[in-house]
Parts: C-alpha cells; sequence; structure tokens
C-alpha cells in the first residue's frame, strides 16, 4: 500500500489503472458534493487538484479510459436541490490550471499550435477571487436573475439573496445595455466582513466559518435572504457570457471597459501584457502581495484578449482554451494531527499547538499550527489522529481549522488541557475572566527563551541574528541568562568564536546589530521588555506620553492610566512591573550599556543603494526576510517581490525560489550569494 494523501485514500499496489481511476472519480464526485452542494469541504483546494491531475495523467496515458462523464471532461459543479434550476443562456464552463512557468508556456504553446504562425496574442492577466461563480441576467439595463455555475449548463436560482448585494446594480447606468446580456464574476466576501461574522459566530456559540470562500457560498445558499443581506457580500465581474443587442466588441479589455461604462464593478486591478514573460512577472508579484488585497484570491487568470482569436481557439467540453488559471501556493491543506501539545511563552501564557505531519501550504512546509487556548480546542474538537484543514496565510502563525469529522479514527479521544507546566511542573492556572492559562514560575525555562528571543524581534529590538536558534544555543552555552546579558556579548567574543555555527562575519553582523539596537526607540525598548498587555502599539502610546524611561519609572498607576488609550488594566501591569526590584535592577544594566531611554530615531545609514532594486529569494544566515529587506531600503535601495529586467540584482540563500532564479537568468541579472550581498550592501557595487 503506499499513502496518496488524506484526499486520495490509500493506492493499492496491486490496483488496476481502471480500479484507481474508477476509484478517483468517486472521491473527485464526491468532493464536489461537499464543496458546491453542502459548502463543507473535507479537502484543500490543493489535495483536490492533486485527485484532478492524477486522472488526467491516467486517462492520458490509457485513452481507453476515458468517459465522457469523468471529472475531467465536464465542469465538476452540481446544482443544488434547495432552490430551482435555471438554464444559462451561454454555458459557464470552469477553468483548467497550471502550476509554474513551465506549465503555462505549455498553455501558449497548445494555442499558438492552432493559431497561423506568426499569429500576436495580447493577454489579459486579472486575480481570481476565491469566492463563489455567479451569472446575472440584465434584461434591458434592469437585473432580474442571478444563478450560480452549477453544472455548467444548469445553475441554481439565488436572485432574491443576490439582490441584497450592494455592489450589484439593479440597474445599469448605460443607455447603450443589450436588450439581454450574461455578466459572470464572483460573489465573495471581504476579510474583515469574515472576521466580523466569525466573531459574533463564536460569541452565540455556532460553528465557525473555515474562510471567506465558504461563508459567502453559505451565505448566497440561505433560503431567508435577510440572512443574506447581514453577511455583507460583494461581487467583481470579469466576462460577458450571452448578449443579445447592445455595442459590438473586438476585444475582450474593451468588453470589461463596456462593463464598468454600466456601472458593474469591474476589479481595478485587471491589466494587458503583450508577452507571456510579462503575464508572468505580474503572476510572480501577486504571489508575493496577495495579502495586500482585502479580499482572498487563489490564483491569477489570463486570458487572451482578441475575441476574434478566442472563437478560433474555441473550447473543450469542460473549459475554454483561451483562458488558463495560474494557481497560486496553496494556504489550506489537509494533514494528519499527529498529536497536541502545550508551548509556554514570554509572559507564561500557555498555548496549546498541533504537531502535523509535514505539509506544504503557504509558500512552505508546515509541522505546527497554533490552536490558541483550551476553548477553541474544545469548540473545534480536534483530536489527536484527526485528519485537519491547516491555513497559513503569507507570514501569519499557521492554524488549524478544524477536523474533518468523516475521516475522524472511532477511537480517538478528546484532548484534556494539562494541569501543570509541560517544562517546570508548575500548576497552571486560568485566571477568572480570561480564556487562557498560565505558567506562574517566572524563572520557568521556557518563559527566560521566550523572552529572550522577543527582546530582539522585528518591532521589539530588532536585534538581527539573534532568533530562536541562536538564543537557545546561547543559553545551552551559559552565555544569556536574561535581556542584559544581550549586552555582554561583545566581551564573550572567544566563546562565541568555539561555537560551530558562528564564523567571523556571523559574530561581526551579530555584535553590530546589538550595538546599533541601543538607538531603538524608547516604545521598542517597553515593548521589547516583557511587560504583559503591553504590545508594539501601547509602548509607542506609553512612550510618547512620558517622554523618557526615568519619568515612567516613578509614575503611579493612577498617572499612566490618567494618558489617553492606557487603560486601568495595562497601567496597573506596567506600575507593578517596575516596582519590581529586579526589574529596577535590569533597567540599571541597560542604561550602564549605553541603551536608549528617551527614543530618538536611528542614524542614517550610508546610502549606498541608491537608484537599485534588489530581490531576495531563500533563507539567508545572517538575515530574516525583514531585515534584508530593510538592509536594502535603509540604504537608498528597492527591495520587490519578483524579478524583472529592472533587477539590479537577485539575492539567493538557502532553498530559493525557482521562478525567481529562472527569471533572473533569462532577463540576464546578476545572482549574489549571501557573502557578496552583504558587499554590496558596505559599499554598493556589484562583485566583478
Amino acid at each position: 500500500m503506499r499513502e496518496r494523501g488524506p484526499a486520495a485514500e490509500l493506492w493499492s499496489e496491486a490496483m488496476s489503472p481502471s480500479e484507481r481511476v474508477n476509484q478517483l472519480r468517486a472521491l473527485i464526485g464526491h468532493h464536489d458534493q461537499r464543496y458546491y452542494e453542502l459548502d463543507a469541504p473535507e479537502v484543500s483546494d490543493t489535495d483536490y487538484d492533486a485527485l484532478q491531475r492524477e486522472l488526467r495523467q491516467l486517462e492520458s496515458n490509457h485513452p481507453e479510459l476515458v468517459d465522457t462523464l469523468s471529472p475531467t471532461q465536464r465542469v465538476s459543479f452540481a446544482a443544488n436541490t434547495l432552490f430551482s434550476p435555471v438554464e444559462h443562456l451561454q454555458p459557464m464552463l470552469s477553468l483548467d490550471n497550471v502550476f509554474g512557468w513551465d506549465e503555462l508556456v505549455g498553455w501558449d504553446a497548445r494555442n499558438r499550435k492552432l493559431l497561423e504562425p506568426g499569429t500576436a496574442l495580447r493577454y489579459v492577466v486579472e486575480l481570481k477571487i476565491d469566492g463563489l461563480a455567479m451569472n446575472l441576467t440584465y434584461d434591458h439595463g434592469r437585473f432580474v436573475r442571478a444563478a450560480t455555475r452549477g453544472d455548467g449548463k444548469i445553475g441554481e436560482e439565488v436572485t432574491e439573496n443576490v439582490r441584497t448585494i450592494a455592489a450589484v446594480p439593479k440597474q445599469l447606468i448605460c443607455e447603450d445595455a443589450a436588450n439581454v446580456m450574461e455578466v459572470r464574476g464572483e460573489v465573495y466576501m471581504p476579510r474583515r466582513s469574515f472576521e466580523a461574522l466569525n466573531e459574533r459566530r463564536a460569541e452565540a456559540n455556532e460553528p465557525l466559518f473555515a474562510n471567506p470562500r465558504n461563508s459567502a457560498a453559505g451565505s448566497l445558499r440561505q433560503k431567508d435572504s435577510r440572512v443574506t443581506a447581514g453577511r455583507d457580500l460583494s461581487f467583481w465581474c470579469y466576462q460577458l457570457g450571452a448578449v443579445d443587442g447592445g455595442p459590438a466588441f473586438t476585444s475582450h479589455s474593451e468588453a470589461l471597459s463596456f462593463l464598468d461604462h454600466c456601472g458593474l464593478p469591474v476589479n481595478p486591478d485587471i491589466a494587458t501584457y503583450d508577452t507571456l514573460e510579462t503575464v508572468f512577472e505580474r503572476c510572480m508579484h501577486w504571489q508575493e502581495h496577495r495579502h495586500s488585497l482585502p479580499y482572498d484570491i487563489d490564483g491569477i487568470v489570463i486570458k487572451i484578449d482578441s475575441l476574434a482569436i478566442r472563437s478560433e481557439l474555441g473550447s473543450t467540453s469542460k473549459a475554454p482554451r483561451w483562458a488558463i488559471a495560474y494557481k497560486l501556493p496553496p494556504e489550506e491543506r489537509t494533514t494528519l494531527l499527529k498529536d497536541i501539545q502545550v508551548s509556554i511563552g514570554r509572559t507564561g501564557r500557555a498555548t496549546p499547538f498541533a504537531v502535523l505531519e509535514p505539509v506544504f501550504v503557504g509558500g512552505s512546509t508546515v509541522g505546527m499550527a497554533t490552536l490558541h487556548n483550551q476553548d477553541q480546542v474544545r469548540f473545534k474538537d480536534v483530536r489527536p489522529g484527526d485528519t485537519v484543514i491547516v491555513r497559513k496565510a503569507g507570514d501569519v502563525i499557521p492554524e488549524v481549522l478544524g477536523p474533518v469529522l468523516s475521516l475522524r479514527p472511532p477511537d480517538a479521544p478528546e484532548w484534556i488541557f494539562p494541569t501543570d507546566c509541560p517544562v517546570c511542573r508548575v500548576p497552571l492556572v486560568r485566571p477568572e475572566g480570561e480564556s487562557d492559562h498560565r505558567c506562574q514560575n517566572v524563572d520557568c525555562p521556557a518563559q527566560s527563551f521566550a523572552r529572550l528571543a522577543h527582546f530582539g524581534s522585528r518591532g521589539a529590538m530588532d536585534i538581527e541574528g539573534l532568533g530562536e536558534k541562536s538564543v537557545g544555543l546561547f543559553i545551552e552555552q551559559g552565555l544569556l541568562n536574561d535581556v542584559g546579558d544581550i549586552y555582554d556579548l561583545a566581551s564573550k567574543i572567544d566563546s562565541l568564536r568555539a561555537l560551530d555555527r558562528y564564523g567571523e562575519t556571523s559574530i561581526t553582523n551579530l555584535l553590530g546589530a546589538i550595538e546599533g539596537s541601543k538607538v531603538r526607540p524608547l516604545g521598542n525598548l517597553l515593548f521589547g521588555l516583557n511587560i504583559r498587555h503591553v504590545g508594539s502599539t501601547i509602548g509607542q502610546v506609553i512612550a510618547k506620553a512620558f517622554g523618557s524611561m526615568d519619568t515612567l519609572m516613578v509614575a503611579s498607576e493612577e498617572e499612566i492610566a490618567s494618558h489617553e488609550g492606557i487603560g486601568g488594566v495595562i497601567a496597573k501591569s506596567v506600575a507593578d512591573w517596575f516596582s519590581d526590584p529586579e526589574h529596577q535592577l535590569l533597567i540599571e544594566r541597560l542604561r550602564i550599556s549605553g541603551l536608549n531611554f528617551v527614543g530618538p530615531a536611528a542614524p542614517l545609514l550610508a546610502q549606498t543603494l541608491i537608484g537599485m532594486s534588489i530581490v531576495v529569494t531563500g533563507s539567508l544566515e545572517g538575515f530574516s526576510r525583514d531585515g534584508a529587506e530593510e538592509a536594502i531600503t535603509s540604504r537608498g535601495g528597492k527591495s520587490p517581490g519578483s524579478v524583472s529586467k529592472k533587477t539590479t540584482a537577485l539575492v539567493i540563500g538557502a532553498e530559493p525560489g525557482q521562478s525567481k532564479v529562472t527569471k533572473a537568468e533569462a532577463c540576464g541579472v546578476p545572482v549574489l550569494n549571501e557573502k557578496s550581498f552583504v558587499e554590496l550592501l558596505e559599499s554598493g557595487r556589484l562583485p566583478d
């Protein structure tokens, strides 16, 4: 037997291609129903795509097994029987997917084989909104019907629910609207609305939605349109369907301009390009910046602009040849929850976390994910042995969204929150009115480690090279005990040199970063000191209110609370912290070390990179991703997320993004290692 992932179950080596094809078709049909009818998917999009790709490959290798009813030959949707069926005037096809530069080139090459040699192509690049596909029908400019995609030919009518969406115009504002016009688009839920909805559901002790897409779909499939109206849905249109009358167009971009002219919402981030290379650059841009948008996207859609060329290319039974979806790295995957453990943070907070079967999600391999607190574990009802849905969006901490209950082992016991700290064995306490348990032992080794790691983190003292691995090593070697010891490391160079992972460059960079941290603003220092309830923003507020560490240290709880933005709980926490004799001794050590207690800005670095554009990919030894970007921008350079012909250099570390390396080679952009990058920062000159 070999494991094919939670979506595919087990595939016996003895299973014939025919048997596996039938198994895959059944699995895909099951997941289609869970996703499109029940709005309760059991697998991530990536796992589902893997099933589709495996089935497509088997059918390609064994043409005799191809069936017109196969999910590869039809739109994999089904109309929900809760709503009336409605036939689309023009079929709503789905899109085929590509997952990288080579596959994108392959799609383009297949199209060009069907066209006259030398045919010029222009491409329209659109965001693939992660929502629910919708077909709107307008009769002489008046909105008359809304229907889901369904099976591509027949969808479900949700007119009254869509009528509650403010972004959908009920009457078009153009005088040249067609007699009848189908408008295709995506109904979605903005992230802020999704978060507010889940907050309301949590307060009402109702199950949380897994993501904005499921929220949007579930909101549209309400029998009572008043429920839909309270869900704050929105809409982007991206395509014309059937049209009777109205102006004629020669290109898709002209049609989009007409839709905008009529008052329909057309996404502002649509762009057109003449080369596939610039299309790919755009895809890479959105791969890096997808979280700057107020809604979720799961890919980029590339369409050929010319309607005449589209007509010439035509479609398969399932998808148009003239369009393709470039899928972005998955942000949700399913994997095995091997165990639930508890970590102890810098303030003693006990946080349960999931130990996972490693899974690639959100651009990296994830082996652990947060479960927040005891109430969330109980509310989500996740148990060791479960198959769970994991989400990681960009730099956000991975999170377990919930279990796939249909795959739960029958003997999986409910997980019980521990009574004692897993590190120092002191009893955990949950203060009345709070959701978190805490370890009350301030000398707990886990708290000491977390306090040191936090002090050097970005947002606090931002000490490059003092990450968790370094802190753990320094504690183990007796070099660090509290944050005051950080500023004594310069006197322990021989001890640093004795460590295997520290060469002269690493030591020089670390000590330089420690020295540079001394001028960080007072607000950063207050945040770094691990005062409970004092986050990054509150640290800046307190620094501005008191102006100096000395003034703050002698302030009473009442004086602290009298300042705007500082509540009573925070004021008590700050006053209590500074009244502790050990904390007072620590402050004096930091004063002697020369830390800034009034908060001026850091001195300006030499502007060695003015006019340069430096892209960084992979893991660098001496810089975090944010640290490398700051090193570039603080010297006058730019640090974009993608490579182009205007890029000055590409810096690569361990496990670099292959698409960036390929693009750099194609554009003739110099590729630098970390040593050359450091030299460039200092001199402003590329190595010979």
